[in-house]
């Protein structure tokens, strides 16, 4: 077969074997003769991880702002990343940052005084949806979160329309104040009445992603085969591979050596974990790394994969949780990341708990590396991508909900340019950030988002305060 005559492989291409499915990555053998690439809709369309970081950050104080832990001093392009700033492991991708400062999340704060007191209950569902949770126990109703609405505008012709993962299920103490636990644990809502879990084992996401094994008894006994989805589809994959081009056969060999590298670490670490030797996390599923920093790059692994074969366009990540007790010892403290975010507004607790955000801000290198280095025709996935990271709670230490944290990293397909920082007028609300970047990436008739009273110019040179060139 030629795919230089005319004849090309459809992008909604799998391989199938034994209960095995493997789709297959972005291919010049894809794109019809006579036509650019471009015009392959999975390149026309921005992908979106939505990341929500709970407990606020050092910068979210007063004194922690005044030394711009978080917010950089200057703003427009002409900024720099102190050495104790939150940003600082990120700076080698400024060119794909653009931080946002000093807005404002009012929806996850106490709007009567019987709310008070659930700040960690209301923020990590208010994130991605801007919009106030119901207190009664039992029940929920929020808003429909940003990811899915670019996920049913662009994500229904994928297998699956949104992914939703996590580090860690929950926190000690959660549902707490008469709200339902749904709230401390999802930052994905299809509705106000439809939260999405999270999945927190690489081997269930994994296998949600590659459909490997008809049944839990067939799963079953592939991994006790030790083998992989690869040999699964093995044939077919060699045919594909003997009547593709030069560049394509490189594409592929990327591709499934990525996804077979993949499947050796989580067979190791299920190997480890049910070796009988005594785990970190006695309770967690044996596909679930002790250590937080494997957990989490496997999830990136994961979000990679799934973006490069357009099995999905919409990935939500939450990595971790709420009053979260973990602690990061490589960072330069042995405090919990919760007692530590209580710091006491003292400069030192400050500053302890700000060696936490940068460490485990400084874990997503692995993840922009990645996007960047993974090619679809003449762009990086870095580039076609929009990654939110950020908190609906401003300084953890006294719970509050204003000068939020929020960074935009990649180029969202040209909506993007990165390498600024913006920084709204004070009572600006974070709705507007999203109601701008959902402007930009498709969403045109989108007139509001949560609690939204306009856009705000996520370009140099508009002022944040009027919309108006400077």
């Amino acid at each position: 077969m030629s795919y230089v005559t005319g004849k090309h492989i459809p992008r909604r291409t799998f391989l199938r074997g034994a209960g095995a499915t493997l789709a297959l990555p972005y291919l010049e053998a894809m794109v019809p003769a006579g036509r650019a690439s471009q015009d392959s809709a999975a390149e026309r369309f921005t992908r979106f991880i939505g990341v929500e970081e709970s407990m606020g950050c050092a910068g979210g104080s007063d004194w922690g702002d005044g030394r711009h832990l978080f917010a950089p001093e200057k703003t427009g392009r002409d900024f720099d990343f102190i050495t104790e700033s939150h940003l600082k492991p990120l700076e080698e991708y400024r060119d794909y940052l653009t931080v946002v400062s000093q807005t404002d999340v009012r929806m996850a704060s106490s709007l009567t005084p019987d709310e008070i007191g659930g700040g960690h209950d209301r923020a990590s569902a208010v994130f991605l949806t801007q919009a106030h949770p119901l207190r009664k126990s039992g029940a929920v109703y929020l808003g429909k979160s940003l990811d899915q609405v670019h996920a049913d505008r662009f994500g229904q012709a994928t297998v699956l329309p949104s992914l939703e993962l996590t580090t860690e299920l929950g926190g000690p103490g959660g549902c707490e104040y008469s709200y339902h636990c749904a709230y401390g644990t999802t930052i994905a809502w299809a509705s106000p009445t439809e939260p999405l879990p999270p999945i927190a084992d690489p081997r269930a996401a994994f296998e949600l992603l590659f459909g490997v094994g008809d049944s839990a008894s067939d799963r079953s006994a592939r991994r006790q085969m030790n083998g992989s989805l690869l040999d699964w589809v093995g044939t077919k994959l060699a045919r594909l591979k003997s009547e593709l081009g030069p560049v394509d056969r490189m594409a592929l060999d990327q591709y499934t050596t990525h996804i077979r590298e993949m499947e050796r670490r989580i067979q190791l670490v299920e190997a480890q974990n049910l070796s009988g030797e005594e785990r970190a996390m006695p309770d967690a599923p044996s596909g679930v790394p002790d250590r937080w920093e494997d957990h989490l790059e496997l999830m990136f692994d994961l979000q990679v994969v799934a973006f490069q074969s357009d099995l999905t366009r919409v990935i939500t990540l939450k990595p971790g949780a709420d009053r979260s007790s973990m602690t990061f010892p490589e960072c330069g403290t042995n405090k919990p990341w919760h007692s530590a975010s209580h710091h006491g507004n003292t400069p030192t607790g400050i500053m302890d708990f700000n060696k936490i955000n940068s460490y485990r801000l400084s874990q997503f290198t692995y993840l922009l590396e990645k996007l960047k280095n993974t090619m679809e025709g003449d762009a990086s996935l870095l580039d076609k991508t929009a990654i939110v990271w950020g908190s609906a709670m401003g300084d953890g230490n006294v719970h509050n909900n204003l000068r939020c944290p929020l960074l935009l990293m990649g180029h969202a397909n040209g909506a993007l340019d990165g390498n600024v920082h913006l920084k709204a007028e004070k009572g600006t609300p974070m709705a507007n950030v999203f109601l701008s970047l959902m402007h930009r990436m498709g969403h045109d008739d989108m007139e509001f988002f949560g609690d939204s009273t306009g856009e705000f110019p996520l370009d140099v040179g508009v002022d944040a305060s009027s919309g108006e060139a400077l």
